[in-house]
């Protein structure tokens, strides 16, 4: 019951080092969808959030993962979606990240998507 514990602890730390890195870098409208009561789910939790332009979005993602790796001690097992910038998906196994554009991630909608998922949103720091 132990190693259960330290792994929640451990999720919820790198979820509060991925929340950390997109405000670090004004990333907005942060949504955490905590997946864990959906059967077969591959990942805890996805964390969504957007930027202005395929520069921010892609600083917002940089950040992330230099944040999560001082912090949490991490390394994404993958990174999709640098090239264009609109939609950068970074994999953490428990953790996935999502950095949008806006009108992608209104396009995709993965927080409808995701609906019986638990939800919390957080504000923005800006």
């Amino acid at each position: 019951m132990g190693e259960n514990i330290s792994e929640v602890v451990s999720t919820e730390k790198l979820v509060e080092a991925v929340i950390n890195g997109i405000q670090e870098k004004k990333g907005s409208k942060i949504t955490v969808l905590d997946l864990r009561n959906i059967e077969n789910m591959i990942a805890e939790f996805f964390v969504i959030c957007e930027g202005e332009s395929n520069v921010h979005v892609d600083a917002v993602s940089d950040s992330v993962e230099e944040i999560v790796r001082r912090d949490a001690g991490e390394k994404p097992l993958h990174v999709e979606g640098k090239q264009n910038a609109e939609w950068v998906l970074i994999d953490y196994m428990n953790v996935v990240v999502h950095v949008f554009q806006k009108q992608v991630r209104n396009y995709y909608s993965l927080e409808d998507l995701w609906a019986d998922a638990g939800r919390k949103d957080i504000e923005d720091l800006f």
